[in-house]
């Protein structure tokens, strides 16, 4: 079959697990790019049966409990037609603004860092905390990395809240940054969200003794870990110094989910 030249030159890979009520909604703000994967790991509410439905490759996948995890397991495993890989999550939608500005790109950097928009109750926000991972990167030059967290509840067979890194060899390359975002759907079901959110605290806290973090964390995310308040940071971060204020009553209940996540961690 001869490519479609007006598709982006990308293979979107979606990690699923139990995503049915939004598998729909991600897919199909995906029809412009060139491949679409869903790498399934056995969902019990038709997740796989769904995403096929929307045009999906759908690939089942089953942790042996060890390294690689998930993600890198796509980058390792699976055969792609676009080196130059997109990870968006099942509660993302790429916007059409996004879709455009990779129309253009010319992909001269190792990776791109994409910022998420946050849906809160329905609304979009327009300020406070915007998510920002790096999601849009050439497998050849980027990975995963390996870190200390394997016997560490909270995770399981999926990456944990840290960056891929430069491969050996590629560490002078650059790492750019998306400008346009896409949504990020992380507080729809809001019980979900908390039960999540306290598996995650408890890796992080085990994460934060071990020492176990990758070196590619930033100057400031170090500093951030090393405050003692940092739910009080948090929240200030998110209100005040990026805007929240500006989104009215849904901004102040963001601001405070923000703190809340970080008061589990202390």
């Amino acid at each position: 079959m001869l490519p479609d030249l007006g598709k982006i030159p990308l293979s979107v890979l979606v990690a699923t697990k139990n995503e049915a009520p939004r598998i729909a909604r991600c897919l199909e703000a995906l029809k412009d790019f060139a491949e679409i994967v869903v790498i399934d790991s056995a969902s019990t509410d038709g997740t796989a049966e769904i995403a096929a439905a929307n045009g999906a490759r759908v690939v089942n996948f089953e942790w042996a409990g060890s390294y690689p995890k998930k993600r890198q397991w796509c980058l390792d495993i699976l055969d792609l037609a676009h080196d130059w890989v997109f990870f968006v999550d099942a509660d993302e939608v790429v916007t059409s603004a996004l879709v455009e500005e990779l129309r253009d790109m010319d992909f001269a950097a190792a990776g791109y860092f994409v910022r998420g928009q946050y849906v809160f109750r329905g609304r979009v926000l327009k300020h406070g905390l915007k998510n920002n991972k790096l999601a849009l990167f050439d497998r050849r030059r980027i990975e995963f990395p390996v870190v200390d967290d394997l016997d560490i509840e909270g995770m399981g067979e999926i990456e944990g809240h840290y960056q891929p890194v430069l491969k050996a060899g590629h560490e002078r390359e650059e790492i750019g940054q998306i400008e346009a975002p896409l949504l990020h759907y992380a507080y729809e079901d809001e019980q979900g969200w908390r039960a999540r959110h306290a598996r995650y605290a408890r890796w992080e806290i085990e994460m934060d003794k071990r020492n176990a973090w990758p070196g590619d964390a930033r100057l400031s995310k170090r500093l951030f870990k090393a405050l003692p308040f940092r739910w009080g940071v948090a929240f200030l971060h998110s209100y005040f110094l990026k805007g929240g204020v500006l989104d009215g009553r849904a901004g102040l209940d963001f601001a405070r989910s923000r703190a809340s996540y970080y008061r589990m961690i202390r």
